[in-house]
């Protein structure tokens, strides 16, 4: 939409105002193009008719809810009173002093100690990303930390301001951040030194001014190093430009550097006495500002804390009294009187008791410095001129003496800083940390004003460079089209200052002039730069300044010093006096060739903009002004090649009134701070910037209900833009993010806001509607009701008579005997039914209730045996996981070796394709050879008919050779046709005969060469040629031989070769036996399967009717007569008595589950072989057809007939194996036969037994002997028989392991053995199960038939005494198995809580038994040495602390239960106090244990804390728990990043899963109830503070509908208190403050009983707290409203009243105390038994 367009009624601008810069106006009338005057209305009331440039229209106001956002590139306005008016409403009324502009942090001068720079604040940011948190030095700070971190590359941070602006406390709180988060585990504390440097800088290089009571008068860049762990390792300081001048020389009401007023306030302690100071006032150099005291410091205490940085800095007391001496001369040498003896001389007293201490303490003489310092050698060509100076000239000697004697002196101590904090080892990464003045004007500015702002001049050109490279950067990782942004270049005003022939150069070249002065210098200027740069200006009214056009404003300097400050000279003589010191500090100050005292080296070399001549004076003494420009070229590289982090300090006043905001200082500082620059490069292109989220978010209230169905969430902003905003060109869709021009948010918000208003009214309309209905038909009924009752009371009037009343008294009274007869006789029926109903539904009830305690008890019994399996279940699961992932292991192994295996076949197949396409080529050689032959043979015929022509008588010679050739060429056609035949046989032999021809070839065709030119030459070489080829032909004839013989070796070769494949063939028909064989095995098999049923079938009809006989022959009512009624529960516990029958028909069904799964075993074995024998079938026959095919290839054939010849061994292998399966069938056959003899013979006893038990049922006592006869022989069976079974599963675990080591290599065997290895674990837990049942069911009817008996049955089984046997030698042993080697996870199912406790107290009971007070001592000091070590090692296992902090206290209340003392015996039972210890009192032991269980219990909250720490902030505050009430606003450039699906963020529900787990954890482990309660009481806490640690540092997060979000959150918290029986831990006080934080946010805050009612109710929060929520509050809409200043005022007013803390921040660290609670064990020490998973076999119970 167009700009014009936004400007209607009711919306606001800014217009120029002389006093607040810019002021607010709304606008009355709309605005139409070609209107010359826009109709204001001011705020006071007033109308203004404000005129108008149709181009440059008033500024727009954001809306109210984009205002006081933490990123001023958030605004969607953004120009100069936006910025103003969003840093107004942080700083004056939110009372926030840091807000992001960009990647600028401008840090506002609060002028006031603010509580949030402490450790907790520190901790908190630390880890966040930048844009998560309120803006914070320390975001900065972490921010650099992190990229430091993350890419390896070095970082910087750029501190920069006016004085007063709070640079240095900005950059000091930068490195304590980075000093505290990367803490190193040595001892060195290098990050205390690093911050140690800082007051020692500050004392010799701040001091008071009239803008700040410690400005720093000297740049600084302070790069802190960082090793490979990201630690500090040490730090590095470079210094630039100290003001020398305020040694000699201070303004009113200022001060001199803070180290003399130090040193004279500490001048009476006997350490300074020597040095005969006195106070300040007594001093020229200290008294001249008027004022020598700062209110609220004390430099005494000052003067301590120096010395004791200095001495953390490993700086001696001799090293720190030298420093001081040289500063009290300083003080001295400004004392000197200098007095004039007349116009042209000055004279000072050699008794001047000022020069004598100086000359006293720097070792000098008194004379020789009186007479230089008023007099001057002037050395010339031909004499030496001692020249007498007036007295103004000799108090300026002095002074430059003093400030060279100052820059000295502090250059030597930054140096000795930077040795005490160098490190050894190699520097990974830096941060460097640059505080540096920014730009001034003042009112006479002069030469340090001048390179100040030439610094910052070049800083603004790289911040400008930075800034222009990131918004290209956010671009194209968008893919947004990039289009080139003017930004203001100040390259002319750089090269003015430092160019060729530029200012710098030109005061120089003044400087070497013998008689040069300022007026001269000012004058070349004028001559250079007036009218020819428009950067350079004359004043009018002045010829001793000039003007410059800095960046920032115009900046008018005085010439007067320029050349004295940049020569910074002193006199020759007086160096020489210097220089003849004995005091060695001093004498080393004024060397002819120091050690460079600048880190930056001696020689620096700069480039400029343009080349600058140097001077070649040998003379020539390096500037002032060339030194700064040398040091501040190398600071540009440094941080050209680091990160940059800008911080900009904007001083708010000048008056150092805490929060108050002068608008006038404030514009002119962001102007110069180049914080305006950096909105207008972001203004003009697209300033605000959406995530696609964060529309949908806030913009979803206007899309169509057709847009809200796209599912992409992208696409839907995409198309509601389009519908909204028909200007395409006001808006780009990036990759995450859209980007939109400035003014296109606040139409948005407008067209929300309509949006939300409509819907307003139209709900207003309904609701006012139905209230006035609802009035309406309230007083329709009163109406109505008032007439019924009118109406009747008239008729009633007129109806009454006396007849009339009798007759109705007469009716009344028959009514009443009427009514009350029938009354009487409903009542009597009613009573009958009634009571009958009663009697039968009691009895229904009681007989329904006893029915129900009947199902309950045996529920809990099934529970327990339920339980059990399920845990038994458990186990055998992750059993079966674990040889899984074995098997899968070996099987991925397998795979890969066949994968070599058929990787190394391809090769070769490969390597044979290679050779037969070389075999391929050279045939064609050959072929071209024939050829070239056939063309040699023409040429001779024609040499031969030349040499008859010749000679004739050498014709019968060439018809010979010719005859020759002729035999020669069949001979060599019969060898070729030889070398086809066989060529694929003999490659490499082939390859060495072509080679061999090739070569007799080209020799024969070189030689032939050779003849036709001997024919041209003479015909008597002709000759010698001949004989040539007659001796070729010899050798070929030679190598015929030879290839014959090779022929017939290739012969010999290929009759093996088929050899070989004939008896592989006979090998592969011996398959065809094999299979046989297995077919036989097969039947056989179906056999063996045939007779195992037939028995079983038998053996279930034999069980069966021994079972009938067994329930017949007992009588159960007498065998339950003879039962006690505790036999009867007991009994009933454990199962019931026809267990032990159904357990043998179980046991049956065990032996038909073995026979099975043997059974299936062979199947699978004979299918593998089945398998085998067709794949080597296959292999054979492919092998065959090989051979066939390829019977004459090459020597690689016979490799692989080799190979698989190997393979094919392996068959007399399996003939093996099937005769060990037929061994192993046999031996089977043998054992089922045996054992279904045996299964008969006990049959055939159990008959026999019944028969008896028939016989012998006459009395009582002969039945209870019988009945144990029967139990106790089926005991000893199911004892064999489980033996039996165990062997037998034994035997097929070693075949099968036999069987896996020889056929590891396939495939199909790995999986054979998975499903073994699977069926035999569950058939060996079945066999533990059905043993340990049927071993319980005989133990118990065992126990019941002996209790039975009477007097002559033999006695029961002996009593436990609570103890455990061990022996000393297995004192180490216990504590490995019990605690060093134990795994919590196997205890906490099914066992008692504390078992290791209880068994380590029962030997401790042994040991005291003994009275052995060696053996308890060490068994106590192992113990407690165990535990130790087993926390120690398992620090972060929180499920092995809980375990060990549970057995702890267990063992702990064990040692005080039974320790005999009076308050721990009164909760025992008789039988317990008699096993309380007797001979030994460990009381020392249980303080001990104390204390081990504290350091766990603090141990194991840190656990929790650390895992629940990350997901408190998402979950409770971030998190969205009531959906659709919240809403998200913009967040500018330092925005979170999101993205269209966030499903890995952390929810409420994961921080209650978290608790939960804790909870579950404690409570398996048998922690003790309070402890429990005491440990989520801590992690309540945690919770609670960390999240309002948060709000409090998220302005974003202070609102109406957070409060909500909160509210709702704690309300989970509580509910799973409540869910969890943990009410009364006190964990829900511990949210008290959060919860009321969260009511704060929600409650009304304008009137005066709002603020007297938050102060009422939030007795939890501070009033620190409290002014930080109010002040932080933000609105979410324009419904909502922000909390005035006045309330805020309100509320503070009414809580000074309190004395409470003025922290901000909760100690998250803070552990409530813990308390042990003394809980007796309920469980008797002689009924616990040793389970066998403890591996405790050595113990015996007594």
């Amino acid at each position: 939409m167009a700009v014009a367009e936004l400007y209607t009624q009711y919306n606001r601008v800014w217009i120029p105002d002389p006093e607040e810069v810019w002021k607010s106006a709304e606008i009355a009338k709309d605005y139409r193009v070609g209107d010359k005057v826009l109709r204001l209305l001011l705020e006071d009331g007033t109308e203004l008719d404000y005129s108008v440039d149709p181009e440059s229209l008033p500024p727009l106001r954001n809306p109210d809810i984009l205002v006081g956002e933490n990123d001023l590139t958030a605004l969607s306005y953004l120009h100069e009173p936006a910025v103003l008016h969003n840093l107004r409403i942080r700083f004056a009324e939110s009372k926030l002093i840091y807000t992001y502009s960009g990647i600028i942090l401008v840090a506002m001068n609060p002028y006031k100690q603010l509580p949030i720079y402490g450790d907790a604040i520190i901790h908190a940011y630390s880890g966040q990303n930048m844009g998560d948190m309120d803006p914070h030095i320390f975001a900065v700070a972490e921010e650099a930390y992190k990229q430091m971190a993350r890419n390896n590359r070095n970082q910087s941070i750029i501190v920069s301001g006016e004085s007063g602006a709070g640079k240095t406390v900005s950059a000091r709180y930068a490195m304590r951040y980075f000093a505290t988060v990367s803490k190193s585990s040595s001892t060195a504390h290098v990050e205390d030194k690093v911050l140690a440097s800082n007051p020692i800088t500050e004392a010799v290089g701040n001091a008071k001014t009239t803008r700040n009571d410690n400005s720093s008068r000297f740049g600084k860049y302070t790069e802190i190093s960082f090793d490979e762990r990201n630690q500090i390792i040490g730090a590095n300081m470079r210094t630039y430009l100290l003001e020398k001048s305020r040694v000699v020389f201070q303004s009113e009401n200022e001060r001199n550097y803070h180290i003399f007023y130090q040193l004279c306030a500490s001048a009476q302690q006997s350490e300074f006495k020597h040095l005969k100071l006195g106070s300040a006032e007594e001093f020229n150099y200290t008294r001249m500002g008027g004022n020598t005291v700062i209110e609220g410091v004390n430099d005494r205490a000052d003067m301590v804390e120096t010395q004791k940085t200095f001495r953390l800095l490993g700086f001696k007391e001799d090293f720190q009294m030298d420093v001081f001496k040289i500063l009290a001369a300083i003080l001295h040498l400004g004392n000197v009187q200098i007095m004039a003896a007349g116009n042209e001389r000055s004279s000072v007293s050699e008794d001047d008791s000022h020069l004598k201490v100086f000359c006293e303490l720097l070792g000098l003489e008194s004379g020789k410095v009186a007479q230089w310092l008023c007099n001057r050698k002037i050395i010339t060509s031909s004499e030496t001129v001692v020249k007498p100076m007036t007295r103004p000239q000799a108090v300026n000697a002095r002074d430059a003496l003093a400030k060279k004697i100052y820059a000295h002196l502090f250059n030597f101590i930054v140096e000795r800083i930077n040795q005490a904090l160098q490190f050894s080892g190699k520097q990974h990464t830096f941060i460097g940390v640059l505080d540096i003045y920014g730009f001034e004007t003042f009112d006479v500015n002069s030469f340090e004003q001048f390179c100040i702002n030439y610094a910052n001049e070049k800083l603004q050109q790289q911040f400008n460079l930075h800034v222009f490279k990131l918004e290209q950067e956010e671009y194209m990782k968008e893919d947004i089209p990039w289009t080139l942004i003017d930004f203001y270049d100040n390259q002319p005003v750089i090269d003015l200052i430092e160019a060729k022939m530029g200012i710098l150069e030109l005061l120089d070249e003044e400087c070497l002039l013998p008689h040069g002065t300022d007026e001269n210098w000012l004058q070349k200027l004028y001559n250079n730069f007036v009218n020819k740069n428009s950067l350079f200006e004359k004043p009018r009214m002045s010829n001793t300044s000039f003007i410059i056009q800095h960046f920032a404003d115009k900046v008018e300097y005085k010439c007067e010093g320029f050349l004295e400050k940049n020569r910074d000279t002193v006199y020759d003589m007086l160096v020489e006096v210097l220089r003849a010191s004995k005091f060695h500090l001093c004498a080393n100050f004024f060397q002819e060739n120091p050690v460079p005292s600048s880190p930056f080296g001696a020689m620096i070399t700069v480039k400029s903009a343009k080349q600058v001549i140097k001077p070649n004076s040998k003379h020539f003494r390096t500037t002032v002004g060339s030194k700064f420009r040398s040091s501040l070229y190398l600071l540009m590289e440094t941080l050209n090649a680091t990160t940059p982090h800008y911080v900009r300090c904007i001083k708010p006043n000048d008056e150092k009134l805490p929060f108050e905001f002068d608008s006038k200082r404030i514009v002119q500082q962001l102007r110069a701070c180049g914080v305006l620059e950096t909105i207008r490069i972001g203004a003009q292109s697209y300033p605000s910037r959406w995530t696609y989220i964060e529309f949908y978010s806030r913009y979803g209230i206007l899309m169509t209900k057709q847009e809200l169905s796209l599912s992409d969430k992208k696409e839907m902003c995409k198309v509601v833009l389009h519908r909204l905003i028909q200007d395409s060109n006001q808006y780009q869709f990036g990759k995450t993010k859209i980007f939109f021009r400035a003014g296109q948010v606040a139409y948005l918000e407008k067209l929300r806001l309509d949006k939300l208003r409509q819907g307003c009214i139209v709900i207003q309309k309904h609701i006012r509607g139905w209230l006035q209905r609802r009035k309406f038909l309230r007083e329709r009924q009163a109406a109505r009701t008032i007439q019924q009752y009118f109406r009747g009371q008239q008729t009633v009037r007129k109806a009454i008579t006396a007849t009339a009343l009798k007759e109705a008294w007469a009716a009344i009274v028959i009514q009443k005997h009427c009514r009350g007869y029938l009354v009487r006789s409903l009542y009597q029926l009613i009573r009958v039914a009634v009571v009958t109903i009663q009697a039968y539904t009691r009895g229904l009830l009681a007989r329904r209730a006893y029915r129900k305690m009947l199902e309950e008890h045996k529920a809990v019994i099934l529970q327990k045996y339920a339980r059990a399996w399920l845990a038994r279940r458990r186990f055998q699961n992750i059993r079966r996981f674990v040889l899984n992932i074995q098997l899968t292991y070996r099987v991925q192994r397998l795979q890969k070796k066949l994968e070599d295996q058929n990787k190394e076949n391809h090769g070769l197949v490969e390597k044979l394709t290679s050779l037969a396409a070389l075999r391929a080529g050279d045939v064609e050689k050959i072929q071209k050879l024939e050829a070239e032959l056939e063309r040699a043979a023409a040429r001779r015929q024609n040499y031969e008919e030349k040499g008859r022509q010749f000679r004739g008588a050498m014709e019968e010679k060439l018809a010979k050779l010719q005859k020759h050739n002729s035999e020669l060429e069949a001979q060599k056609e019969q060898a070729q046709l030889k070398l086809q035949q066989k060529t694929e046989e003999l490659k490499e032999k082939m390859d060495d005969l072509t080679k061999q021809l090739f070569d007799d070839v080209q020799k024969e065709e070189r030689q032939r060469i050779l003849l036709e030119k001997s024919f041209e030459l003479k015909t008597q070489d002709y000759e010698k040629q001949i004989q040539t080829l007659k001796e070729e032909m010899k050798a070929l004839r030679d190598e015929k031989m030879q290839l014959q013989q090779q022929v017939e070796e290739e012969h010999l070769t290929s009759a093996g070769l088929k050899g070989e494949v004939a008896r592989l063939s006979q090998q592969a028909k011996t398959i065809s036996e094999f299979e046989k064989e297995i077919e036989l095995l097969q039947a056989q098999k179906i056999d063996v399967e045939k007779h195992v049923q037939s028995q079983k079938r038998e053996m279930r009809e034999k069980m069966s009717e021994i079972t009938r006989q067994l329930l017949e022959s007992y009588d159960i009512e007498d065998v339950r007569s003879r039962l006690s009624t505790e036999d009867l529960e007991h009994l009933n516990e454990d199962g019931e008595l026809w267990f032990a029958y159904e357990g043998l028909k179980k046991a049956t069904r065990v032996l038909e589950s073995h026979f099975q799964s043997q059974k299936d075993c062979y199947e699978k074995e004979i299918e593998a072989l089945n398998f085998k024998v067709v794949h080597l079938s296959q292999e054979i026959n492919h092998l065959q057809k090989l051979f066939r095919e390829e019977n004459d290839i090459n020597e690689s054939i016979r490799h692989q007939v080799a190979r698989l010849t190997s393979e094919n061994m392996m068959i007399p292998d399996f003939k093996q194996q099937i005769s060990e399966l037929e061994k192993q069938k046999q031996d089977l056959e043998i054992r089922l036969n045996e054992q279904s003899e045996k299964m008969k013979g006990r049959l055939e006893e159990l008959s026999n037994q019944l028969n008896r038990n028939r016989e012998e049922e006459g009395t009582q006592g002969k039945a209870a002997e019988a009945q144990s006869e029967i139990h106790t022989p089926q005991k000893e069976k199911l004892t064999d028989k489980i033996q039996e079974m165990q062997e037998a599963s034994e035997h097929p675990k070693r075949r099968f392991e036999t069987e896996s080591e020889v056929k590891s290599d396939f495939r199909q065997e790995a999986s054979r053995l998975t499903l073994e290895n699977r069926d035999l674990e569950e058939e060996l837990d079945m066999k533990d199960r059905v043993i340990k049942k049927l071993q319980d069911q005989v133990r118990t009817l065992t126990k019941t038939i002996e209790k039975a008996n009477d007097v002559h049955v033999s006695p029961g089984p002996k009593e436990y005494l609570g103890m455990l046997e061990y022996k000393r030698e297995d004192e180490a042993k216990l504590i490995q198995n019990l605690i060093l080697d134990l795994k919590p996870r196997g205890v906490v199912v099914n066992m008692i809580p504390g078992l290791p406790a209880h068994i380590l107290f029962m030997c401790v009971r042994y040991a005291d038994s003994l009275n052995d007070a060696n053996m308890l001592k060490s068994l106590m000091n192992s113990t407690i040495n165990g535990i130790k070590q087993v926390v120690k090692e398992h620090l972060e296992d929180f499920e092995m602390l809980s375990f060990w902090l549970s057995n702890t206290c267990h063992f702990l209340n064990c040692l005080k239960q039974y320790s005999g003392e009076e308050e721990f015996m009164k909760h025992n039972n008789p039988h317990q106090n008699k096993n309380c210890l007797n001979n030994f009192d460990l009381s020392e032991y249980r303080q001990i244990l104390s204390d081990v269980a504290i350091r766990i219990y603090h141990q194991f909250i840190i656990v929790m804390e650390n895992n629940i720490q990350p997901i408190i902030v998402p979950g409770m505050l971030e998190y969205e728990s009531l959906q659709g009430i919240s809403g998200l606003k913009p967040t500018g450039f330092r925005k979170r990043s999101s993205s269209i699906d966030d499903t890995d963020a952390y929810t409420m529900t994961s921080v209650l899963q978290q608790l939960s787990y804790f909870y579950s954890t404690m409570c398996q482990n048998g922690l003790d109830p309070e402890l429990v309660r005491q440990a989520v009481k801590q992690l309540f806490f945690l919770i609670g503070a960390v999240t309002l640690n948060s709000l409090f540092l998220r302005k974003d997060m202070c609102s109406c509908r957070k409060g909500m979000q909160i509210r709702c959150n704690i309300s989970y918290l509580e509910e799973w208190l409540k869910d969890k029986n943990l009410q009364n831990s006190l964990a829900k006080e511990t949210l008290e403050p959060l919860s009321q934080a969260a009511w704060l946010l929600q409650v009304k805050k304008t009137t005066d009983s709002d603020a007297k009612e938050i102060y009422e109710r939030c007795t939890s929060l501070s009033a620190v707290q409290i002014i930080k929520i109010l002040n932080s509050y933000t609105p979410i809409d324009d419904f909502e409203k922000r909390v005035t200043p006045s309330f805020v005022r309100k509320v503070q007013a009414l809580l000074n009243s309190r004395e409470d803390s003025s922290q901000l921040m909760l100690d998250t660290k803070y552990l409530f105390q813990v308390t042990f609670p003394f809980t007796p064990s309920p469980h008797a020490l002689e009924m616990i038994e040793l389970p066998s998973s403890f591996k405790l076999g050595f113990l015996s119970r007594l």
